[in-house]
């Protein structure tokens, strides 16, 4: 199973993959794909903390926006995951991590199986709240560093019940790589929805970028139309057209 993780610059996904690896390497064969825009710094980080043999590791340097290689052109992504599942095969778990982004990136299901969208508590106790489609329709939202909350003033108990309501009620985790219970909360994740994966009953899922959103007159009063994810269509009334 290839599992994504992004989310915004900062927000811990490096560290949470080396808390994951050291986690699971005892019981999986695993490999660890990074992005970076100019440099391979994620990989040198998770290659000297020795959380998996070296050549487990491979940088991709995007040369461009993090979200370019994650969801509109995945083809360096996809030949470094071929590349490393063949040369370690069989591998249990491919851990894709985007380069830092913002609020609306998320991977293509071309890419990875499964997703998962991180924000910190020092990003700010509100960021929850801003939306976008990682934090609305990833498989899982991962609130990470909460050891840091009393120190940044931010409630995070609101900030977990305010994501689980943005969600739905879909899964979320308040992550401290300090907190064994949340750690094994999230391997638990893991070898549940790769348990699933296995037994043909987890389906690839696309957040979705942002709403494809145009403006065009759709009536005398030049009102324009937003196009969500889901397909439907709502129209906005506007200034009437000259």
């Amino acid at each position: 199973m290839r599992l994504g993780v992004a989310g915004p610059v900062g927000t811990g996904k490096s560290s949470l993959i080396a808390t994951l690896c050291q986690a699971l390497s005892g019981e999986m064969s695993l490999g660890v794909i990074t992005n970076d825009i100019y440099t391979d710094e994620d990989a040198r980080f998770l290659k000297s903390a020795g959380v998996l043999a070296p050549e487990r590791i491979r940088p991709v340097e995007t040369g461009a926006c993090p979200h370019t290689a994650i969801r509109d052109d995945v083809t360096a992504n996809l030949l470094a995951a071929e590349d490393l599942e063949a040369d370690f095969d069989p591998l249990d778990l491919v851990v894709i991590e985007s380069g830092g982004d913002n609020l609306t990136a998320t991977f293509s299901p071309a890419l990875v199986d499964a997703q998962l969208f991180v924000l910190d508590v020092a990003g700010g106790g509100d960021v929850v709240r801003k939306g976008g489609p990682g934090i609305a329709r990833a498989d899982l939202l991962v609130i990470n560093k909460t050891d840091l909350g009393v120190h940044v003033g931010v409630d995070v108990d609101r900030m977990t019940r305010e994501g689980r309501e943005a969600r739905d009620g879909a899964p979320v985790i308040a992550l401290s790589r300090y907190d064994e219970v949340s750690i094994r909360m999230l391997t638990s994740w893991v070898h549940d929805t790769l348990a699933r994966y296995r037994a043909g009953g987890h389906t690839p899922r696309d957040p979705g970028p942002m709403a494809p959103h145009f403006h065009a007159a759709l009536n005398d009063e030049g009102g324009h139309s937003h196009t969500p994810a889901d397909g439907t269509t709502h129209t906005h009334a506007g200034r009437p057209v000259a």
